[in-house]
């Protein structure tokens, strides 16, 4: 495994993951696909599961991110967060750009 780049969402960056419904295995559940959270952390680098899962040795190694989603936004309503664990490619930067007020 080689060392993934550096952090490409720092600590409260607003991100969005993607929405499409790929034909394989993701780690990225359904109900947070084309959802926007904020950063928490980066976790470090891993392998990407997707490809991992398939037995392929050169899945690529990348940053995975400990994303905060509040719970209306991914089932209408709560009034908790939940914290995934999700891997780079599964998100781009939130228009809505900018740092998280905790």
């Amino acid at each position: 495994m080689t060392d993934a780049a550096p952090d490409r969402f720092p600590p409260g960056t607003r991100v969005r993951t993607y929405r499409h419904d790929p034909p394989h295995h993701t780690r990225l559940p359904r109900y947070a696909r084309g959802k926007r959270g904020v950063v928490v952390e980066p976790e470090g680098p891993g392998e990407l599961a997707d490809l991992s899962a398939q037995g392929r040795g050169d899945a690529p190694v990348e940053q995975i991110y400990a994303v905060r989603f509040e719970a209306r936004d991914l089932w209408g309503e709560g009034d908790h967060h939940v914290v995934l664990d999700l891997w780079e490619s599964y998100l781009e930067a939130d228009e809505r750009s900018g740092s998280d007020e905790r």
